[in-house]
């Protein structure tokens, strides 16, 4: 089964803005086998929230929050992959993201 991901269209363009990555674009790291998914309990008082680690099909590594809406992801942020994520992800080093 495929995964359905939606966003809000004011939310992405302003994660455009303020992170330079597009929600379209973040969408395919969820097809990154190698991605990696830790809770965000931080910030999930509402709905629970990850943070996925993974790379792009435009080969960007990035950091995805998605919150699961049933038979959808709803993606909130992505942005770029700071340099401890980076590492993470190549060293497969969960524990941190």
């Amino acid at each position: 089964m495929a995964v359905i991901v939606e966003w809000d269209p004011n939310k992405a363009r302003l994660n455009v803005k303020r992170h330079g990555v597009s929600f379209e674009e973040a969408a395919t790291v969820f097809n990154d086998p190698l991605s990696s998914t830790i809770d965000d309990p931080l910030h999930s008082e509402v709905e629970e929230r990850f943070l996925i680690n993974g790379e792009s099909s435009d080969n960007h590594l990035l950091v995805v929050v998605p919150t699961d809406r049933g038979n959808r992801i709803r993606i909130i942020s992505a942005r770029a992959a700071n340099p401890r994520e980076r590492r993470n992800y190549y060293e497969k080093d969960t524990t941190n993201i």
